[in-house]
């Protein structure tokens, strides 16, 4: 379910997980920041062309044909498979968009496969027609969860990342460089997804309330990680929850630049 500019999960453990959906603007942003490094690209290309052409000319004709062959291959590595490239390995995520903060991901908030990275980028040259993505932009408009075609084929959406840097306990639990190392490997991007739901609505809840919450799901996410029982009450349960996140989110799989 969703609303004009956000995104509402249900999880089966009855937790609503809300995304505020990225709008043109902030698209517009991230998508020139990756068209300027695409145009930097290309423009290294030219200059080993430039410099190579004395020697390229020498060569017999099949080693040219060889090599203009693998410059053409280059420049459309540059602009195809640049977005498909870097969210497939940085799960969602291209540079310019994590400059701006914003990730992909499916529909049901899982993490883009390398599959859905690349079909969601085969209609990026119908998104960009005819010029400016204009079929983009009319798309994102006119989908519920501002999508363009290549969302729509691939079941994604673009999200702005949430941040914990606002998020403030009510007596400011320092960070604990002490904490052990956990493997968060076994770790659904739900089970993340509620602890950080639980740090941005924390401030909000009764102390009660607070402290029972954050020892469920402490003990939710004890039991996946194998602990044989981590130490509740406040802030002992917090102080756990951030740590695990923090390790969570240092692996890139929910990372912010």
């Amino acid at each position: 379910m969703s609303s004009v500019d956000k995104l509402t999960i249900d999880t089966p453990e009855q937790t609503a997980l809300e995304f505020p959906l990225a709008g043109i603007g902030s698209r517009f942003l991230a998508i020139a920041a990756d068209t300027a490094i695409q145009a930097l690209a290309a423009a290294l290309l030219l200059i080993v062309l430039a410099i190579s052409s004395p020697g390229l000319a020498l060569l017999p004709r099949p080693a040219l044909q060889w090599s203009f062959a693998i410059l053409i291959l280059a420049a459309f590595a540059v602009y195809a498979g640049y977005f498909a490239f870097f969210e497939a390995v940085w799960n969602g995520q291209t540079p310019g968009k994590r400059w701006t903060q914003l990730r992909v991901m499916k529909e049901d908030g899982r993490p883009i496969s390398a599959y859905d990275a690349i079909a969601r980028n085969l209609l990026r040259v119908v998104d960009s027609l005819p010029v400016g993505y204009g079929v983009g932009v009319i798309s994102v408009l006119l989908t519920r969860n501002n999508q363009r075609l290549g969302d729509l084929l691939a079941d994604t959406v673009v999200v702005h990342e949430k941040s914990l840097d606002g998020a403030r306990p009510f007596l400011e639990i320092r960070k604990d460089e002490t904490a052990p190392s956990y493997n968060t490997a076994n770790l659904t991007l739900d089970e993340l997804r509620l602890i950080e739901t639980f740090f941005s609505r924390r401030d909000s809840l009764d102390p009660a309330v607070r402290t029972s919450m954050a020892a469920q799901i402490a003990r939710r996410i004890g039991e996946k990680l194998q602990l044989p029982a981590p130490v509740l009450g406040w802030p002992q349960t917090e102080r756990f929850l951030e740590a695990v996140f923090e390790q969570y989110r240092s692996t890139g799989r929910l990372g912010h630049p």
